[in-house]
């Protein structure tokens, strides 16, 4: 599976390096306030690209934060419900002592 895996990398790079190569034009890049900048057309694209990456990776991250929260308050939920239910267990076993890790009711 590795040698599939690099195998696919190193086409995808011969790729897009041919592209890169026969991109090699200049273009000029008028920014504001009559600026310009002549510069290889495989560097846009591969600014164009690498800008795209930034802000798709930031659109993605509040999600992952929320999501890793809401995992981490619901991981505290279920230990203190294995707790209780361990507890309960014991009640009816007869032994009424409580567990060390059990939150204190007090």
């Amino acid at each position: 599976m590795r040698i599939l895996v690099w195998s696919l990398r190193i086409i995808i790079f011969i790729v897009l390096f041919g592209l890169a190569i026969k991109n090699s034009g200049p273009v000029e890049l008028r920014l504001y306030f009559d600026n310009a900048w002549q510069v290889a057309l495989s560097l846009v694209i591969l600014g164009s690209f690498i800008a795209g990456t930034v802000v798709g990776i930031t659109a993605g991250l509040a999600t992952m934060i929320r999501q890793r929260r809401e995992i981490s308050r619901l991981q505290d939920q279920l230990h203190v419900h294995e707790i209780s239910q361990a507890h309960a267990l014991r009640v009816a076993a007869g032994n009424h002592n409580p567990p060390a890790d059990a939150p204190s009711t007090r």
